[in-house]
């Protein structure tokens, strides 16, 4: 059973949804031009119900693309806004962290992992 938590910041799916296409917008070229085959989602919670994870990549990292075959239904970049809405306290807090999300789970499709990402300062 998932614990119920009051998220600090109220915020229906359509309104957030526009946050995170406005900061999708927002990422240097060059960081999105070379996704293949990605499609980005908004979900309300991850499948278990926490409050713990903000975005996920699921999918073949362009490192692990040998694997990859032709027709391969598209990866994907999650967002969950319920968890965005318990760890933010205002919108432009929440606009920096969706930033953050999208940048970690695309860094994922390049191949870069946790470790690096959390030197990098982006986990």
């Amino acid at each position: 059973m998932t614990e119920a938590v009051e998220p600090k910041l109220e915020m229906d799916a359509e309104h957030f949804e526009r946050l995170v296409v406005s900061e999708l917008d927002q990422l240097p070229d060059d960081m999105v031009d070379g996704l293949d085959n990605i499609i980005f989602v908004v979900e309300d919670r991850p499948e278990d119900g926490s409050l713990d994870l903000l975005g996920l990549y699921d999918g073949w990292a362009l490192t692990e693309r040998d694997r990859y075959g032709v027709g391969e239904l598209p990866d994907r970049i999650i967002v969950y806004r319920e968890p965005h809405l318990a760890v933010c306290s205002d919108e432009a807090e929440l606009r920096d962290e969706i930033h953050t999300t999208l940048v970690h789970e695309i860094a994922h499709f390049y191949g870069i992992d946790d470790a690096r990402l959390h030197e990098l300062g982006w986990a």
